[in-house]
């Protein structure tokens, strides 16, 4: 199924490879820029595919996200690419030629979930590289990003300021 990299054999890229790394990215956070930046230098290319999922309920719409995902890579990333799909990531990858999905491991606990997709995406026809995330980024999911902006909007303002008289 997926297995584990941190760097290719002799540090290099994998030639003519394109990894595509799907996910929501509500928000992109830096554990998904630290991803990102790692697979770049292990493939040719990488594709960061914002996945459209009806039973996921974004902060903003795919468009938004994938701007914001965007204005969060280097200029000097030109072999990182954003792109948005409704669908099967495998299907997406198939259709682009892309040879590997890249995913990331954030606890031992992501691995249960992370391996049925693998071997779904496997009987599609693709295999996926699973990348440990580091650990002081380890903390951060999407999950706690969301929570933590809307915790900071719902705050008081600060004493003796006031919205309206």
């Amino acid at each position: 199924m997926g297995v584990v990299v941190t760097a290719t054999p002799d540090g290099g890229v994998v030639p003519g490879s394109l990894a595509v790394y799907p996910g929501t990215f509500d928000p992109f956070t830096p554990g998904h820029h630290d991803l990102v930046a790692r697979a770049r230098v292990l493939f040719d290319r990488v594709i960061v595919l914002l996945a459209v999922n009806a039973d996921k309920r974004p902060t903003a719409e795919a468009r938004t996200r994938a701007a914001r995902v965007r204005d969060a890579m280097p200029v000097a990333w030109g072999n990182v690419e954003v792109d948005t799909w409704a669908g099967l990531t495998a299907a997406y990858c198939l259709r682009r030629g892309a040879t590997v999905i890249v995913r990331g491991l954030r606890t031992a606990a992501d691995l249960g979930h992370e391996y049925q997709l693998a071997a779904m995406n496997e009987q599609l026809g693709m295999q996926t590289v699973w990348l440990p995330a580091r650990p002081q980024l380890a903390a951060t999911s999407s999950t706690v990003a969301r929570a933590y902006r809307s915790a900071q909007s719902a705050r008081p303002s600060p004493a003796g300021t006031y919205d309206h008289v």
